[in-house]
């Protein structure tokens, strides 16, 4: 009897276990599986990275080249004794201004007036005896050979006049051009050797103005270009004309030597001053410009992400001018890229990106 009991009892708690426990057990399993597809959903949905992203497209530039320059003056040159002998007169006011050919310094000449003299004394001694030979050669009296030697004395006489000449004219020095003198190096009465300085001229009206731009620039200035330029601290800007530019580039710094002329009437300009030079270029219409902060540095470059599919996609770029806020891609973007302005630092490659 108790037998009978145990097994109806055990067939009761099978058949409860399977109405009550089993169809539970299918239950939790279903509704985990459901649980697990929202955790999974939430967890997509928390792996992609929200953006800003801003469109790629054309812009007007225009091109401006700022440079450092320094202004030269349009001649200059030190003036020097070119023949030993006492200075006798300095005729200079320091911070003057002199015009061309006026006599500035004066070195004593009574020797070699005095050699000029000598010879002139010869000349017209050699040229009264070759007279008369002329005559005495005609009737045979004398024989060429002496007739020759007397014309040949007479040449060398003529050589030796314009050597004393020409030394003369060493001893007096003389502006070769308008210009305002600079501080005198000697002082009347000193003796003087060649090349001793007496005093530098300069020619500041017009001005020089020579800058250096980048190599890659070299191509949009030319001869005739224009460009402005103002003083340190002085808000007004300039005009000047380009009027040469070095044949070649600075092999060590990548740079062009460029030369300026300015008018400087009031004399505003001294050589020697720093000015700020801006160039302006052909203004560029088709111009990619984008935003600076999306620009990453990397070790080979510069490089930019761009949304494709809902993914962030890595591109390689080559920059060109910059503004305040925005710089030039010359290669790597094309217009209508998506381009990702915001959360750069935290996407990698084909990461998952959400654009707001």
């Amino acid at each position: 009897m108790r037998t009978v009991i145990l097994i109806g009892a055990i067939i009761i708690v099978l058949i409860l276990g399977k109405i009550y426990v089993f169809p539970k057990s299918e239950s939790e399993k279903s509704g985990g599986s459901g649980s697990g597809g929202k955790g999974e959903g939430k967890s997509a949905g928390a792996a992609a990275i929200p953006v800003n992203v801003y469109v790629v497209g054309m812009e007007t530039i225009d091109n401006q080249i700022f440079a450092s320059g320094t202004v030269l003056p349009n001649e200059e040159v030190n003036l020097m004794a070119e023949i030993s002998g006492r200075l006798v007169k300095l005729n200079i006011k320091e911070g003057s201004y002199v015009t061309k050919g006026q006599l500035i310094a004066k070195i004593n000449d009574r020797e070699l007036k005095a050699q000029l003299q000598k010879v002139e004394f010869n000349q017209d001694l050699a040229r009264k005896i070759e007279l008369r030979q002329q005559k005495l050669l005609k009737v045979e009296a004398i024989n060429l050979e002496e007739y020759d030697v007397t014309s040949n004395n007479i040449r060398v006489l003529d050589a030796d006049k314009e050597v004393i000449e020409s030394q003369l004219e060493k001893t007096e020095i003389r502006a070769p051009f308008n210009g305002r003198i600079g501080l005198k190096n000697i002082s009347e009465g000193a003796y003087m050797a060649p090349g001793t300085s007496i005093v530098t001229i300069i020619q500041s009206n017009p001005i020089k103005i020579d800058f250096t731009v980048p190599e890659k620039y070299t191509s949009n200035i030319h001869v005739g270009s224009a460009i402005t330029f103002n003083l340190d601290g002085d808000v007004f800007n300039y005009s000047a004309k380009v009027v040469a530019l070095e044949p070649k580039v600075d092999e060590s710094l990548r740079t062009l030597r460029i030369r300026a002329i300015a008018d400087n009437p009031s004399g505003k300009f001294v050589p020697g001053m720093f000015v700020k030079v801006k160039a302006a270029l052909a203004a560029n219409h088709k111009a990619v410009m984008i935003p600076t902060e999306a620009i990453v540095p990397v070790l080979k470059g510069k490089k930019v992400f761009i949304v494709k599919n809902g993914k962030a996609t890595e591109a390689m770029v080559t920059t060109g001018l910059r503004t305040e806020k925005k710089i030039q891609v010359l290669d790597g973007l094309q217009q209508g890229d998506s381009l990702i302005t915001s959360g750069i630092m935290a996407i990698k490659p084909n990461s998952a990106v959400r654009v707001n």
